[in-house]
């Protein structure tokens, strides 16, 4: 089996719980945002707001290794390619500050991808059409 057929499988690989686990993640994602979106924008000590950093990072991390597992074609679906637009403006923060711009964005970014119709999540830019297996 070669890389191309393990990374872009004929069928999306799933197991049984998947869209469970998917919701737990989503939602301790959402807590970890909230909690970083209120310390952060209200201004309180990184210290208090750093767990609910790590709940966001770590919680979308699996969510992103749980899509590329489940059909690497989510890499160049609008829906990964905006995951990887948000982080490229967290590694941004990190290296310019906290900044309210930048943490909007991101949360901007992922309302309206998330609620985008899937002729739209499913687009890939590279390919010029809406793609969902190779």
């Amino acid at each position: 089996m070669g890389i191309h057929h393990s990374l872009f499988p004929p069928h999306s690989r799933g197991f049984t719980g998947k869209r469970w686990v998917e919701i737990s993640l989503r939602t301790l994602h959402l807590v970890g945002t909230a909690g970083v979106g209120g310390g952060f924008l209200w201004g309180a000590d990184p210290v208090h707001w750093m767990p609910f950093l790590w709940i966001t990072v770590l919680s979308g991390l699996t969510m992103a290794g749980l899509q590329i597992w489940g059909n690497g074609i989510w890499l160049i679906q609008m829906r990964g390619l905006a995951v990887i637009a948000k982080l490229l403006l967290m590694l941004m923060m990190l290296r310019w500050g906290a900044r309210a711009d930048l943490f909007l964005l991101i949360i901007i970014i992922s309302g309206v991808i998330s609620h985008a119709p899937s002729r739209v999540r499913y687009f890939s830019p590279l390919l010029m059409r809406r793609v969902e297996h190779l």
